[in-house]
């Protein structure tokens, strides 16, 4: 236990004061919360409840939907701000030292901390009312609606990632990867949030005050936007990706793609009938635009671009003119299969113009054997919500269940692949650096590099680059450090090399290889994976020494991640972390199971109250 609880060094944890602080501004806010909630359930105060029912007439809600979903609205945003904020924080600068020493931070905990309490608010607004007949009974004459319960269980489970990953970080280093298992937890917690806002909003709409006043344009746009949401929540296992740093094989890439959109997207066309998936990829678009112009003009941090999902929206939207919908869950699994081929086929044209790794012909075949599993179970699974949704029938118990155990099962298979990789043995390359012109007196250069053996790497890698990275990011973020400094690319420089004969490269740009730069020559080929330093800093933190940028060496390739990760420690007992990995398995799975349990509970609550409304009727 010593680890855990002593003060963590410079490159393991947050300083126990900092800890503290957090915990005990979290332990008051909880105690607000608690202490409003008793006065509300008492009816000591009518103030919450007059504020929830005003803003409920708006969209003809209930107050405990309507209140609950605009507080989530704001902080789901903020939280997204800080996320993609924090990760070009760390690609652009490295490690911090410690949560309250990182500004993106704030934006995250104020938002995942909001999540829970817009869930919380769900539960305890209902005062002599049942809200539906799915609603949890809490006491004799407390009920609370099923998507409050997830959507405060989504925000506690992501919370409680936060002082997890301080744990973790003491264990096992600052892996400085989206990839964690903490990590996951926080973004995973934050981004399934949004299946319980899905069926909250099913709950307050089957219980609207006004029965007889039908929904207008203005509220099929917002669960289109809602339906956005899920994609953007979806999608943010894939933001290495965006930045243009996996650490990870690139045939994950597709794979998480095609999850996110045929379960997004299904649900959603399935659910509000024509165009509504259109309307959703252009207010996913619109809001990561807006968000990667903030953090990266706007906050001098690297740049990042996203999926486009257009190419699949179509796909969806033809797929629904055959009359297959009428079975749901087959047209789903249908749908799942082509948007996994052709859709892919039309999103790689974006990737391959937008983003720094384009997806290479030889990735294809692996491609395509892992994107069409986890394609044909995602559209089943969006196929299923949405049959959620819109009160229809489910399929029968064993029939669902299968369906989601093995929609698990499959992208759990096509992930563990996509983890997979080989670092070859007595390989080796030979490094012949060139100086360029200074930026702000720091030293740029370009390269020769041979590689042994020489038919390492075959003739369509995935890539073959030099990386420089967490160089420092741009002027308004040095202010914050004490550094106004600009840095070459924002703290990010990316040089796909040119093949220039057998095993033998050039660079195409100039790269950094002074102060804090961590420069690394990288080779992605098929299943190999594997890195070697072309200049390393002294790091007194950590205890490690600067590998120097000879004007001439030959160096081993080794692990990707024992360059990448340079600040993760390998030194604990080698059961620990795979157990630790599980723990985080096993919780983020009882959170699947929850959100499934959940839908299959308002599902056959709802299955003879719901009616379809007008945009049901076009799907139908």
């Amino acid at each position: 236990m010593r680890p855990v609880l002593a003060r963590g060094p410079e490159g393991g944890g947050a300083a126990l004061d900092q800890v503290i602080i957090l915990t005990g501004a979290a332990t008051l806010i909880a105690a607000g919360l608690m202490w409003v909630a008793y006065l509300h359930r008492t009816r000591r105060i009518t103030w919450l409840k007059t504020a929830a029912d005003r803003l409920g007439q708006l969209g003809n809600r209930p107050g405990w939907v309507a209140l609950p979903i605009g507080v989530f609205i704001t902080t789901i945003l903020t939280a997204m701000l800080g996320f993609i904020w924090d990760v070009s924080l760390h690609i652009g600068q490295g490690r911090d030292e410690g949560p309250l020493a990182n500004p993106a931070h704030y934006f995250i905990m104020v938002g995942l901390f909001f999540l829970f309490i817009a869930g919380m608010l769900a539960i305890i607004l209902p005062l002599d009312e049942k809200p539906g007949p799915a609603a949890i009974r809490i006491t004799r004459n407390w009920h609370a609606p099923i998507g409050g319960v997830l959507m405060a269980g989504a925000g506690l489970y992501a919370l409680i990632g936060f002082p997890l990953d301080d744990i973790w970080h003491r264990l096992f280093g600052q892996d400085v990867t989206l990839w964690g298992p903490t990590h996951l937890m926080l973004i995973g917690g934050a981004g399934l949030s949004l299946i319980g806002v899905l069926l909250l909003e099913l709950e307050g709409r089957l219980d609207k005050p006004d029965p007889d006043r039908a929904d207008g344009p203005f509220m099929w746009i917002a669960r289109s936007f809602a339906f956005g949401g899920l994609v953007i929540g979806l999608s943010v296992f894939q933001v290495e990706f965006d930045f243009g740093v996996p650490q990870f094989r690139l045939v994950l890439q597709p794979m998480l793609i095609a999850a996110a959109a045929t379960v997004a997207l299904v649900a959603a066309r399935y659910t509000l009938g024509r165009g509504s998936t259109v309307i959703l990829v252009v207010f996913a678009f619109l809001v990561r635009g807006i968000i990667a112009v903030l953090v990266g003009p706007g906050l001098g941090a690297p740049y990042n671009v996203f999926p486009l999902y257009l190419g699949i929206a179509v796909v969806v939207e033809l797929l629904a003119l055959l009359p297959l919908i009428r079975k749901p869950v087959w047209w789903g699994a249908l749908t799942g299969l082509v948007a996994a081929t052709a859709g892919l086929w039309l999103e790689s044209l974006w990737v391959d113009r937008m983003f720094v790794d384009p997806w290479p012909a030889s990735m294809w075949p692996e491609l395509l054997a892992m994107a069409v599993p986890v394609g044909i179970a995602g559209g089943a699974l969006g196929a299923l919500l949405g049959v959620v949704l819109c009160g229809e029938q489910l399929p029968r118990p064993a029939i669902r269940r299968a369906l989601v155990i093995g929609a698990v099962l499959i992208t759990a298979v096509a992930t563990a692949n996509g983890l997979r990789h080989d670092v070859p043995e007595n390989a080796t390359a030979t490094v012949r650096l060139q100086d360029a012109e200074p930026v702000n007196g720091g030293r740029m250069v370009t390269a020769e590099i041979t590689l042994a053996p020489a038919d390492l790497v075959g003739d369509d890698p995935e890539w073959v680059q030099l990386l420089a990275w967490q160089g420092g990011t741009g002027q308004l973020l040095g202010r914050w450090r004490g550094d106004e400094t600009e840095s070459p690319g924002r703290g990010l420089v990316v040089d796909h090399l040119r093949r220039v004969g057998p095993g033998q490269y050039q660079s195409t740009k100039p790269v950094p290889v002074y102060g804090t730069w961590k420069t690394v020559l990288r080779v992605h080929d098929g299943r190999v994976l594997t890195a070697l330093p072309v200049f390393m800093p002294a790091d007194p933190g950590i205890g490690a020494t600067e590998v120097a940028a000879d004007n001439q060496f030959t160096r081993p390739f080794v692990s990707e991640v024992t360059v990448l990760q340079r600040e993760r420690s390998f030194d604990s007992p080698g059961w620990l972390m795979p157990a630790a990995s599980l723990l985080v398995l096993v919780c983020s799975l009882l959170l699947i199971w929850a959100l499934s349990w959940g839908a299959a509970r308002i599902g056959l609550a709802y299955r003879r109250t719901a009616h379809p409304e007008p945009a049901d009727l076009v799907r139908q």
